[in-house]
């Protein structure tokens, strides 16, 4: 007996979280967002600057965001074919090129081409980057989703903080000094590509073992279908704050540009508060309840918003940031366990999505604030959180594995 069990194999130890490189791509993700969200940030700038209205402050946020959004599928489709480690630095690059694009833009034609470069560098970044992300969770993808997702989170929210600190003092030439960071992210990207070249072949066939889905065709794509809804509703919601509470609270309230753009660090700093919370309790309780929870949840705080005082304002705000953003690193997981193999292609989709959605969002609420207002803008958008009901039409994909 003691000779027989000698020989028998040992049992597969379970992959441990490499949390060196989902620092990393946590701290690139960061950099990454931080440089988008500057354009965001100096959009009182810009408006100033180049006499815009709001359709056209709508048109740069539309012009990002299509830019990220249309590669990105491409991308991940592509990837997961033939993975591109050297992609990771190269994203980084184009969103430098447009950073210093935007610093220098003598009219708004060139603002319009320094976001759809910055948008190019996000379309090659959050593919791969989500990708690294997975394959070095050891499984625990739900918290290396939300690790990933908080940087982007904080980089968003640190954009309009160092907007306030140094752009709106300084000027919009001051933009190019963030080219610094820019660079700070290309040589930490660099260093991820090397591992992430070293370690895509075993996950290459990690990916050929993964267990296939237990869901018919046509319930993937109706859960598919179910999850673009609530990205829809997320994140035309998200788009009426990223891009117009700056507006919206010196309009209402009488706040200075400085002050506005504090409160819009505080909501984002919220969400990204949120985003780190999101993934690990999906992986205890299972996705399906926290994306339940997200988006259904803000609603009657966005309902409420358009009706009250600044204090108010301010604290409904936040609360929205911290469930709303819950939601994101679910619905990501949620998505590659209902198509497993295919990390790639619904990284890119989700995140194209996403910012395709943020873009039409932008351009259509940009219209809408011309011709009527800011304030009807928020009354209106306050109803979308209430799509989030259909997310009771999604299937439990944990169940569905636990009867296999």
């Amino acid at each position: 007996m003691s000779t027989t069990a000698a020989t028998l194999p040992r049992p597969p130890q379970p992959a441990r979280a490499s949390f060196g490189v989902l620092g990393a791509i946590s701290t690139a993700h960061m950099i990454n967002d931080m440089m988008q969200s500057l354009i965001i940030a100096i959009y009182p700038i810009l408006k100033g600057e180049f006499s815009l209205s709001f359709a056209q402050i709508g048109l740069i946020t539309l012009t990002y965001q299509l830019t990220a959004s249309l590669f990105q599928p491409l991308v991940g489709l592509y990837t997961d074919r033939k993975p591109l480690p050297r992609s990771l630095p190269a994203g980084m690059t184009f969103t430098l090129c447009g950073l210093l694009l935007l610093a220098y833009s003598p009219n708004f034609a060139s603002v319009l081409l320094a976001a759809a470069l910055v948008g190019t560098g996000s379309s090659i970044f959050h593919p791969e980057s989500s990708r690294i992300a997975r394959m070095a969770s050891g499984g625990q993808h739900g918290l290396a989703q939300s690790l990933f997702q908080v940087g982007g989170n904080t980089g968003s929210a640190l954009g309009p903080l160092v907007a306030a600190a140094v752009i709106v003092p300084h000027g919009k030439d001051s933009v190019a000094w963030f080219g610094l960071v820019a660079l700070v992210g290309i040589v930490l990207l660099l260093q991820v590509s090397k591992w992430y070249a070293t370690h895509h072949v075993a996950a290459a066939k990690g990916a050929l073992r993964a267990t296939p889905s237990t869901l018919t065709r046509g319930q993937v794509s109706g859960a598919v279908a179910v999850l673009l809804v609530l990205i829809f509703s997320k994140y035309f919601y998200i788009a009426s704050i990223s891009t117009f509470y700056t507006f919206y609270l010196i309009g209402k309230f009488g706040l200075t540009v400085q002050s506005a753009q504090m409160h819009l660090f505080i909501f984002l700093a919220a969400s990204a508060a949120g985003t780190l919370i999101g993934g690990p309790v999906g992986d205890r309780i299972g996705r399906k309840p926290v994306i339940w929870g997200s988006i259904l949840g803000v609603a009657p705080f966005a309902l409420a918003l358009p009706h009250v005082g600044l204090a108010w304002t301010t604290t409904f705000t936040v609360l929205i940031g911290l469930i709303l953003s819950s939601a994101f690193s679910a619905i990501l997981v949620y998505a590659q366990e209902l198509i497993p193999g295919k990390v790639g292609a619904v990284s890119g989709l989700f995140f194209g999505f996403a910012f395709g959605m943020g873009g039409l969002g932008a351009a259509a609420l940009g219209l809408l604030a011309d011709s009527r207002s800011i304030d009807f803008v928020y009354s209106v958008c306050a109803y979308l959180p209430l799509l989030g009901v259909v997310a009771i039409l999604l299937p439990d994909v944990r169940k569905k594995k636990t009867h296999a």
